[in-house]
């Protein structure tokens, strides 16, 4: 139950990345569908033809994205259309041999797509089989002659804009590691009690509004503890306030020992803490209680060379349909001072 709560919009990738996906594929629709009209329009049918087809195909990207919300689909769609029709351009040369001047695009858009090192390999793969495209003979498969200055030259170029959109794609993706690792330091700030790391009662409000809405919706009970420490005041008194620190650690570790894997224990503030007991009556609730307060019975809290006594008292109550949080903290309260006036190291209400 002492978890942080989700991290919704910082994925492992960036969160804007579905949505950039999205404009891409649009964009591409809309400039291969104006190139296709151009094309057309230059009476280059096959050209035109192709354009069209890839407009099509980003168009497929685009509806996968928005209709079932896949971008992992939408996004191999996007990027191998691409390989394809620069693949196509290379072969054929697009417009007065000018095809392949079209390839930088692939390098940014592919690390982009699919990461530093997946990204790596495929524009491996891709500028493999650009090199083999245009230094295969002629005489072999028939298609536009480049000279050799204008090939190396390309792929020099190319192999630099893929080294400069690595760079900058790696530091991008380390930024983004270490903005989560932060958020996540932020998160437990927030929520986590510095000193004994349970949660504090902001978490724990938030633990129970969300127990409280299972409660209304399955109809099993939810109950709730609230404990004081017996006495806190002697023991800083007594022993210093590092001792009183050590007596707080210690018995956050006892009581998350000792309670189930679905229960919640909590800061709630000084030397109180706050139990979460879900699907669990009243009744059952002070079985698990009393059972800690059996525990801490005989058991002594050691902190340099001496030995402390503790005790606590604890009031219970049982949250209802009509019942706010407010309302079953607050009877929780008169529990416990009514167990505190009874003598202390008690629970209430006694069953």
């Amino acid at each position: 139950m002492n978890t942080l709560p989700e991290i919704d919009d910082l994925k492992s990738k960036n969160v804007t990345q579905p949505h950039v996906v999205a404009i891409f594929a649009l964009v591409g629709m809309c400039i291969t569908a104006v190139m296709a009209i151009i094309a057309f329009y230059n009476n280059n049918n096959l050209l035109a033809a192709v354009l069209m087809m890839a407009s099509f195909i980003y168009f497929i990207g685009y509806y996968v994205y928005k209709k079932f919300q896949n971008t992992a689909l939408s996004s191999v769609i996007i990027l191998y259309s691409l390989y394809l029709l620069m693949f196509y351009l290379v072969y054929t040369g697009g417009v007065g041999n000018s095809g392949p001047l079209w390839i930088f695009m692939v390098a940014p858009v592919s690390l982009f797509i699919h990461g530093f090192k997946r990204g790596l390999f495929d524009i491996f793969i891709f500028i493999t089989i650009v090199g083999v495209i245009m230094f295969m003979p002629t005489d072999i498969i028939a298609h536009p002659t480049y000279n050799t200055e204008f090939k190396l030259r390309l792929i020099y170029s190319f192999l630099t804009v893929t080294f400069l959109s690595a760079l900058y794609e790696y530091s991008r993706q380390q930024s983004f590691k270490r903005i989560l690792e932060l958020t996540k330091e932020y998160q437990k700030l927030a929520y986590f009690d510095p000193l004994t790391h349970l949660s504090n009662r902001r978490d724990a409000l938030r633990i129970l509004k969300r127990e409280q809405a299972r409660m209304l919706r399955t109809k099993e009970p939810l109950s709730v503890a609230l404990c004081d420490i017996d006495h806190f005041k002697k023991v800083n008194d007594n022993y210093g306030h590092n001792a009183g620190d050590a007596v707080l650690v210690e018995l956050a570790n006892i009581f998350s020992d000792s309670i189930r894997k679905q229960d919640c224990v909590a800061r709630w503030g000084g030397e109180e803490f706050l139990f979460i007991f879900p699907q669990t009556s009243a009744k059952n609730a002070y079985i698990i209680t009393e059972k800690i307060k059996q525990k801490m019975q005989d058991h002594l809290i050691h902190y340099q060379g001496q030995k402390i006594k503790v005790t606590f008292s604890m009031g219970i109550e049982e949250l209802h349909s009509n019942q706010s949080i407010d309302e079953a903290i607050n009877s929780a309260d008169k529990y416990l001072y009514q167990a505190k006036s009874s003598g202390r190291n008690q629970i209430y209400p006694k069953f």
